[in-house]
């Protein structure tokens, strides 16, 4: 009765929101994914999400693409637990994405965390990944799986982010969508997709133009994406995907100190005036991907993959200051899977090897305010990654698996100084990465799960530079290697509530820390902390109250610390780290109508953070609010979804990124976040198959 009156109450308020349509218009629209029984590939071979013996969690399409800005990813990923975003607007430094701490030291691009798209890794084999070539408005799913991961991808895998774009559908389709917001946004998109054949299709091309909630922080980009599949026979199909980035500006207004936020959130930092900061990026890539399956027990998978980038970068100071970098990145895999019974218990065995090679040629020159002066550094760079991996998943008894892998990685580093100086060198780090899982499932709606895992993480090629200055690597940086054990349970209770409840503690060896020196502020080197021990708590929650209506909830609770933690003046020994919050929250209300119309509410808080591994400077407590609503509808062949976004709709004042361990002699930690903006769009679509 109480799901009737619900359903009755909110058909009623949608009716009076929408004039009368023609009886064929309908929706296939979600504010929220669906509370059923999801399958994810974060494991590399499918699996239901209840199913696997680790936390991993899995957003659809509508989710990431329905009422967007579909600017980064961090309007979706957000509501995943053990996941803290920063720099959602500042594009010269990229997202930063922490996952159970792993990334949070980053001021520059992806840390810790492995990044694939469509089966092809964004992840460099040194650990730096970035986000610009990421088309949010061809995103089908995007998985997530939390903790260390390097028994299965290797390096840099304290978690694991997975994004797939769309396949052709059935239905052809040629779709077009506009939108325009406050602080100068704008994006313009068309996309068109389909099946010929054994062929499947889609291409995307997006156009960003975006001023900037402060002042010299405009971006623009293009973005061209594709994915195509044939259809080889029954048993086994070849897939292409080509990406292409132009992002001719992307200004960086820098980070303030506290006085400056309180007398002008919205001033870009006078030094990144002065030298202009900020940068450009071109990059190209294609990749393939094989799959052929042999009967019901054996099957292979193969990628192959190029990318080309040129990137400018204008960093705030003379010495150095502005960086021309040639990149090319090449690599492959292949995977077995034998599915068949061991002793008369279900198994299924994973092999793989992987190979990625990168190779970049890195000049600095002075930076004089803005102009490109002489060259003062001039290096070739490589990086080469070997790793081969077996992971096993043995049926022990009708409710419990066990899950066992091992992993063994080889990442070799090579310069070549051409600046006069013989400061080239080599370095390599070697790294055995095991890991345990069992699953219990004692009810269908009740899955327990324990497992233990290991992962390493090598400094970057940027992060092994020399805080003097000179060519070559620091010799002295070891790999940070961590272990980790999860306790937690999962599943799908009656009356459409999904739950995971995980707890997770995690001993991490020579920690990565970064820290600024005086003559190049702005510009982070690196140092290796002793210890540190990560524990924490993560909650997800999401019912269905009744049709339509959909409430989520996570929660986070983070207590990471140094262990042992010394330096030649300082001892940290017992501090919290930097860059993570003790606490997060977030919710949200969605409802979906039956004719289309949809709504969501939802409302993230962070506790403070520390700035600093001192914990001496503190960015202070937030809690934002965002509101989105829109329509999509058909009418015969046409489809139309007009919508409209409220972000911070209470113009909540907080840090959208705080910069660790800024030199404090000049202080400047914060980077502000935009207040309260509204942004509108209109998608069209053409549908050539069915009416």
């Amino acid at each position: 009765m109480q799901t009737l009156q619900c359903r009755c109450i909110l058909s009623f308020l949608a009716s009076v929101a929408l004039v009368s349509l023609p009886a064929e218009t309908r929706a296939d629209a979600s504010a929220a994914d669906p509370i059923e029984e999801l399958t994810v590939t974060a494991t590399r071979t499918p699996k239901e999400i209840t199913r696997v013996p680790a936390a991993v969690a899995s957003l659809g399409k509508p989710v990431i693409q329905l009422g967007r800005k579909q600017v980064t990813i961090a309007e979706s990923l957000q509501r995943i637990p053990g996941v803290f975003l920063q720099n959602r607007s500042n594009f010269a430094q990229d997202l930063r994405i922490s996952i159970r701490g792993f990334g949070a030291r980053s001021s520059f691009g992806i840390r810790g965390i492995r990044l694939v798209v469509d089966g092809i890794p964004a992840t460099l084999p040194d650990g730096q990944a970035q986000v610009d070539n990421i088309d949010l408005g061809s995103a089908d799913r995007i998985d997530v799986l939390r903790g260390p991961s390097s028994s299965l991808y290797g390096p840099s895998s304290g978690g694991v982010i997975q994004i797939e774009s769309e396949t052709g559908p059935e239905d052809p389709f040629l779709s077009a969508r506009i939108a325009a917001g406050g602080y100068g946004y704008q994006k313009y998109q068309t996309k068109a997709g389909g099946r010929w054949g054994a062929l499947d299709y889609m291409a995307s091309l997006s156009y960003l133009d975006h001023d900037g909630y402060r002042r010299h922080a405009a971006t623009e980009n293009l973005l061209f994406n594709s994915r195509f599949g044939y259809a080889i026979d029954e048993t086994s199909d070849l897939g292409l995907t080509l990406n292409v980035v132009h992002a001719p500006r992307a200004d960086d207004p820098g980070a303030l100190t506290a006085e400056q936020v309180e007398n002008d959130r919205r001033q870009a930092a006078p030094r990144n005036l002065r030298f202009d900061a900020g940068e450009s990026v071109d990059q190209q890539q294609f990749g393939l991907r094989y799959r052929k399956q042999f009967g019901e027990r054996h099957a292979v998978e193969a990628v192959n993959y190029y990318v080309w980038r040129q990137f400018d970068n204008r960093l705030p100071f003379t010495d150095g200051g502005s960086v021309e970098l040639n990149r090319f990145f090449a690599g492959g895999g292949l995977r077995y899977v034998h599915t068949a019974p061991v002793f008369a218990h279900d198994n299924r065995l994973m092999l793989g090897f992987e190979i990625d090679a990168q190779r970049d040629a890195r000049k600095r020159y002075q930076n004089n305010d803005g102009d490109r002066g002489s060259l003062v550094f001039d290096q070739d760079e490589d990086v080469t990654g070997y790793g081969v991996y077996l992971q096993d998943e043995f049926q022990l008894l009708p409710n419990l698996e066990l899950t066992v892998g091992v992993r063994y990685d080889r990442v070799v580093f090579d310069v070549d100084d051409h600046f006069g100086s013989d400061d080239g060198g080599r370095l390599h780090f070697d790294e055995w990465s095991p890991s345990a899982g069992l699953l219990f499932s004692p009810h269908p709606a009740i899955n327990l799960f324990v497992n233990v895992s290991t992962g390493f993480e090598t400094p970057t090629t940027t992060e092994l530079a020399n805080p003097d200055g000179s060519g070559g690597f620091n010799q002295d940086l070891e790999a940070q290697t961590s272990l980790g054990a999860e306790l937690g349970v999962q599943g799908m209770l009656p009356g459409r509530l999904r739950y995971q409840v995980v707890g997770f503690h995690i001993e991490v060896e020579d920690e990565l820390v970064p820290f600024e020196v005086p003559s190049m502020p702005g510009r982070d080197f690196y140092e290796n902390a002793g210890s540190s021990k990560r524990s924490g708590v993560e909650v997800a929650l999401a019912a269905q109250p009744c049709d339509g209506l959909t409430a989520s909830l996570a929660y986070t609770f983070s207590h990471f610390e140094f262990e042992h933690f010394r330096t030649a003046t300082d001892d940290f020994s017992g501090n919290r780290l930097p860059g993570v919050p003790r606490h997060q929250v977030w919710a949200e209300l969605a409802y979906a109508h039956p004719i289309g119309l949809y709504a969501a509410w939802e409302v993230s808080y962070a506790s403070d953070l520390y700035a600093d591994n001192a914990n001496r400077v503190t960015s202070d407590a937030f809690v934002v609010s965002n509101l989105r609503v829109g329509w999509v509808g058909r009418i015969g062949r046409w489809e139309l979804g007009p919508f409209l976004g409220l972000d911070n709709l209470f113009n909540e004042k907080y840090a959208d990124n705080v910069r660790l361990n800024a030199n404090p002699e000049f202080g400047r930690y914060f980077e502000p976040a935009p207040g309260f903006n509204v942004y509108g769009g209109l998608s069209v679509g053409y549908h050539f198959g069915a009416r």
